[in-house]
């Protein structure tokens, strides 16, 4: 990848021409990702963010820390959070902005255990398609220390097959439906796809049985969005 996230993040951080990220999918118009939005405090976060904050405890590692917005809030209220990214650019701002404990890897790299792990910001994208959840959620799994907890975030995005009537467009024979092709662009220059997944909840519960994790509906937001606990 050409880490161009973590550019947007220097960009900002550096106070160097920032731009925001330009973001679409193959289901989805092009979008903007205001770069401010990922430099944002507790009150500026969602409430299912808030929600998962809250109920973080002991030692925590923050999968995807972008910025390190949720990393930074934890750690100032005692916590001691670690955060990891795949972005190189994402690592750097995070320690620029004062996150103590940082690693450049994939949740896939890591073998140390901890009592909660965040994936925050439609967390289950970062097992991008539907026959990696159950291995994914296995390997989570093995990072819990005892009674330890995952709190992850999605959304089912089923409404955007909708049609006029009420209807679903959905094809039958492709792939879950929730299965995207993500497409990032910054100041002109376009990122590599990448696959992201947006999961259901009860597509996730199913999945959090078959590795023997119990799954718990925390929140519901207000766009089809939902906070959920593995333990």
């Amino acid at each position: 990848m050409k880490d161009l996230f973590g550019k947007a993040l220097l960009d900002y951080q550096n106070k160097e021409n920032s731009e925001d990220i330009i973001t679409s999918t193959n289901i989805s118009e092009e979008d903007v990702l205001p770069i401010s939005y990922l430099f944002r405090s507790f009150k500026d976060m969602p409430k299912l963010e808030q929600k998962a904050l809250k109920l973080a405890k002991g030692k925590i590692l923050d999968v995807g820390c972008g910025a390190g917005s949720h990393s930074l809030y934890l750690q100032k209220n005692g916590f001691q959070v670690k955060g990891i990214d795949i972005s190189k650019g994402a690592i750097e701002v995070c320690k620029l902005r004062g996150v103590k404990q940082t690693e450049l890897k994939s949740f896939l790299e890591e073998i140390e255990t901890f009592d909660t792990i965040l994936i925050l910001m439609n967390g289950t994208g970062i097992f991008q398609e539907l026959s990696q959840v159950s291995s994914h959620l296995k390997h989570l799994k093995s990072l819990l220390k005892p009674k330890g907890q995952i709190l992850i975030d999605s959304s089912d995005i089923k409404y955007m097959y909708e049609d006029d009537d009420g209807g679903f467009w959905m094809d039958a024979h492709a792939n879950y439906y929730g299965e995207l092709d993500y497409y990032l662009s910054y100041k002109g220059e376009k990122e590599i796809p990448m696959k992201w997944l947006y999961l259901d909840f009860n597509t996730l519960k199913l999945a959090c049985e078959t590795v023997g994790l119990h799954c718990e509906l925390v929140l519901k937001g207000e766009h089809y969005d939902y906070l959920a606990k593995l333990y």
